[in-house]
């Protein structure tokens, strides 16, 4: 047997897609995850799909492990080595509050290492790396002898102006990993200007990386592949096991990311020139966007608090998932980001539960099938118990003095309009107007949600792609093999020295190329794309402009240029600056996997189903795999991985693809 297979863990489920490479056959399935037990919630779903662990000869999956250890302040204690007088970087940090207007908000969080912990060296280089003080080997001597003492097994690395060169952090590290397991330098995880938030990314990276190695370290024993073994990565596309220790953090934003690496495959297919993506799971709901087949980048978010700095996918998440609970406060009601999870998770899920869900008013409105078996075959799987949603709703109802359908439709109304306005942040702030897009949904609530959000924002035209429950652990398995790294250079574009530029880029190759080579891909293979970090001068922040070799200056000027104007609205005469350089090099994926169904689908039946402006009204429930024609709405498209609603004045209808497309009714 020689199976493929791709996983996406969850806060609530596994998902999991594996392709046979020889005949095509295609499983899925969904089991409950385990956030105590990452490790045997994979191997659960390999087991769901009838596999073994012997079967399998190629294992990516995207995971939230190192996110939550962040997000919940579940990291190792580690120590910081500093330049001297930098020591106390991470508790200045930014003077920027979060709530401008807000004052009623909580103290800012103590840094990831505390004072303590944090030893400043006596060295120092300037802005373009020359040497003026280097370390002497009195001065190194009692930075071991301080680490050795400190009891940590992590240590961060991260001095001054290191970005441009990163002698000393290389000797620094070669003593330090005589005496300790984990070395973060932060010249290999953000060789960039900008002290805090290269010092913030290197000290994650630090605390991750225990937490990495333990948890990957099992994994490969469990599932002794060797190359086949791989991570999914924030940038959009997957890398072996042993990158993923020395940088865990590139998976701070594995499971979303995955998602997105799908959708661009079928932006590109169905020639979509602008798509939203839309993954609503159960604790979170994650919005991209992608133009021209091409997703959005950034290299900064904010995880737990703390700046966190890497090339990965404008991947903006918020609070709002299957299981977030709903709250009755004085300003009305509102949901998340506080979240069931997967243990008690809703109360209609029977495990108990007993605060009301998003999925518990999707139960109460009819839209969830009480006699379908969720996460497992049956007697492991959840059934959805009704009476218990409305047991959990009621009191809410009673506060508002509504009945509980019409607390179900506002709680509904109020999670959809917290996902506009996540759509509005990756658009607006782009210069897009997203009622130009389509919106890609998928996820286990995504098909539930997707027409009522397009009709608070205003979109027209809806794509919910086949194993749309499982579309991350399906982006898992067809996504390229990638890896990406910025670098600060700072080179004026007048008179630019092509020498050093290609010195540059040169450096950025091997260190991009590196990981893929490990994994056994050839030269040949790898594809290498460029983007320039620019900006004008006097600004301090910067615009990625791609660009081709051999660099013509004048049409990055222009494009630059072009750039400027349609993100800010003008653009000026005034001198340019290449900040960075960003490369990637990517290995196309072969993996080819067409889902048109998920299982042999059913009559249509009747089920009384609410929605806004149609209370309790007969509406059909169709099998996925049967369907034909147009279906006009009201009605419920349900297969073995998602349940999609058409509400009233919207119809779909299924493509050859095994895509489902929902558009407005024409009047």
């Amino acid at each position: 047997m020689s199976w493929l297979v791709g996983t996406d863990i969850g806060g609530t489920f596994t998902d999991i897609v594996a392709v046979h490479s020889g005949t095509g056959d295609t499983r899925t399935a969904k089991v409950p995850s385990r956030p105590d037990a990452p490790v045997d919630a994979m191997l659960d779903a390999i087991a769901a799909i009838g596999l073994q662990p012997g079967d399998v000869t190629r294992f990516v999956h995207g995971t939230t492990r190192v996110t939550n250890a962040i997000v919940q302040d579940r990291l190792p204690p580690i120590a910081l080595i500093a330049t001297a007088g930098f020591e106390d970087v991470l508790e200045i940090g930014r003077y920027r509050r979060r709530d401008l207007y807000n004052l009623d908000i909580p103290p800012k969080a103590p840094p990831l290492v505390p004072h303590e912990r944090c030893y400043g060296l006596t060295e120092r280089l300037d802005h373009h790396g020359h040497v003026m003080l280097a370390p002497s080997e009195a001065e190194l001597g009692r930075m071991v002898a301080w680490v050795a003492a400190s009891g940590v097994t992590s240590v961060a690395v991260s001095l001054l102006h290191a970005y441009a060169n990163p002698a000393h952090e290389r000797l620094i590290g070669e003593r330090l990993r005589r005496i300790v397991p984990y070395v973060s330098l932060s010249h290999e995880v953000n060789p960039e200007a900008r002290e805090y938030e290269r010092a913030s990314s290197t000290t994650i990276n630090a605390a991750a990386m225990p937490i990495a190695a333990g948890y990957l370290s099992e994994l490969e024993q469990r599932l002794p592949l060797g190359p086949g073994l791989q991570v999914f990565h924030s940038a959009g596309g997957m890398v072996s096991t042993a990158t993923a220790k020395e940088r865990p953090i590139v998976m701070a934003m594995s499971g979303p990311a995955a998602g997105v690496a799908a959708s661009v495959q079928i932006a590109r297919s169905l020639g979509l020139p602008r798509v939203l993506t839309f993954d609503m799971g159960g604790t979170t709901t994650d919005v991209c966007l992608i133009v021209d087949g091409d997703a959005a980048m950034t290299d900064t978010r904010m995880t737990g608090d703390r700046p966190l700095r890497q090339p990965m996918l404008a991947v903006h998440s918020i609070g709002a998932g299957g299981g977030s609970i709903v709250q009755q406060g004085a300003g009305g009601l509102s949901v998340g980001p506080q979240s069931a999870g997967v243990e008690p998770g809703p109360a209609c899920y029977g495990r108990g539960g007993m605060r009301a869900t998003i999925t518990d008013a999707n139960a109460i409105l009819g839209y969830l099938d009480p006699d379908a078996v969720l996460g497992g075959t049956v007697g492991k799987g959840i059934r959805v118990d009704v009476a218990k949603a409305h047991a959990v709703v009621a009191p809410i109802a009673a506060v508002l003095g509504l009945d509980v359908v019409d607390t179900a439709l506002g709680i509904i109304q109020v999670a959809n309009a917290t996902m506009a306005r996540a759509l509005r942040r990756v658009t607006v702030e782009r210069g897009v107007d997203g009622r130009d897009c389509a919106l890609l949904a998928f996820g286990g609530g995504g098909p539930m949600h997707a027409a009522g959000l397009a009709d608070i924002y205003g979109l027209s035209d809806i794509v919910i792609p086949a194993a749309s429950s499982a579309f991350s652990a399906l982006g898992c398995l067809t996504a390229d093999q990638s890896f990406v790294q910025q670098q600060t250079v700072r080179l004026p574009l007048a008179g630019l020295c092509q020498a050093t530029l290609s010195a540059h880029i040169e450096a950025l190759r091997t260190t991009t190329t590196a990981p893929l080579l490990a994994s056994g891909s050839g030269v040949g293979a790898i594809r290498i794309s460029y983007v320039a970090m620019m900006r004008y001068e006097a600004q301090s922040d910067t615009t990625a402009v791609p660009f081709n070799l051999p660099l013509d200056a004048a049409a990055l000027h222009a494009d630059f240029q072009a750039l400027h104007l349609q993100l800010f609205g003008y653009a000026t005469g005034e001198p340019c600056v290449i900040e960075g350089l960003r490369v990637e090099a990517r290995v196309p994926s072969s993996t080819c996997i067409v889902m048109t169904g998920g299982g042999e689908g059913h009559a249509p039946q009747l089920r009384r189903c609410s929605f806004a402006g149609a209370r309790d009204v007969e509406t059909a429930i169709l099998s996925r795999e049967t369907l034909a024609g147009i279906v006009n709405g009201p009605a419920i498209i349900a297969d073995a991985w998602s349940t999609v609603v058409v509400p009233p004045g919207w119809q779909a209808v299924a493509e050859p693809e095994g895509h489902l497309r929902m558009v407005r009714r024409p009047a």
